[in-house]
């Protein structure tokens, strides 16, 4: 039981400050940070693929979440978290302003190591998107939903035949092998949404009634509409 809890004090510790970093701040700068890291991350993740499977998925996409920086930490027990924000396309191809969500997950097991990754699931039609705006979403908790990851095998004519609700693609650097989604809840941050554009408007209301405007997040959507077409 010592033991136990020495390596649960362990794996706190080492979460602690890469969480502090993550954490939403009160007021809309703190927002404007994770609207432009997500612009910078998404130029980063489309510049460094070497395969076009991509941008081409992302030509497809209904929506996007964007995660600029998603830490996992653990020795034994483990735990990952972070900001994000979730953009969807209209019907005439332009993109919503950003909707302010927070990603984390906990694990246990044979694990040891601190992971950071810049992280771009592609949301491929609007029963996916549904199921990410009721709320809370668990990633692997709907197993009629499918998850693709590019870069696992995965190409843009296998995603496409695959049918996948999700596509995912992680740029990373770290210890740990590889970035799974797999139990990793997404909530959405009301406190953000309403500090960032002045109103409390919902998920809803900012990605598919496009209520919302900031032009702090222009340059995120002029990005996705150049490279997602």
């Amino acid at each position: 039981m010592r033991l136990r809890n020495m390596l649960i004090g362990a794996c706190l510790l080492a979460l602690a400050p890469l969480m502090s970093g993550c954490a939403t701040g009160s007021g809309p700068q703190a927002q404007q940070e994770i609207v432009d890291r997500s612009t910078l991350a998404l130029q980063d993740i489309l510049n460094s693929t070497q395969s076009s499977s991509v941008v081409d998925t992302l030509r497809s996409a209904r929506a996007v979440i964007l995660c600029p920086q998603m830490f996992k930490a653990g020795f034994l027990i483990g735990g990952s978290g972070g900001s994000c924000v979730l953009l969807a396309r209209a019907a005439g191809g332009s993109w919503s302003d950003p909707a302010f969500y927070s990603m984390g997950s906990g694990s246990f097991g044979a694990q040891i190591g601190v992971q950071s990754a810049e992280l771009l699931v592609m949301i491929m039609n609007d029963r996916a998107l549904g199921a990410v705006l009721r709320n809370h979403f668990k990633f692997g908790g709907d197993a009629s939903l499918a998850v693709a990851t590019v870069g696992a095998g995965i190409g843009g004519g296998t995603t496409t035949h695959l049918r996948a609700d999700f596509v995912t693609y992680a740029r990373t650097s770290g210890l740990f092998a590889g970035v799974s989604l797999e139990g990793s809840v997404l909530s959405p941050d009301t406190a953000s949404n309403r500090a960032y554009y002045g109103q409390p408007f919902n998920a809803q209301q900012i990605t598919v009634q496009m209520l919302a405007n900031n032009p702090g997040a222009d340059p995120l959507r002029s990005t996705l509409s150049r490279y997602g077409g």
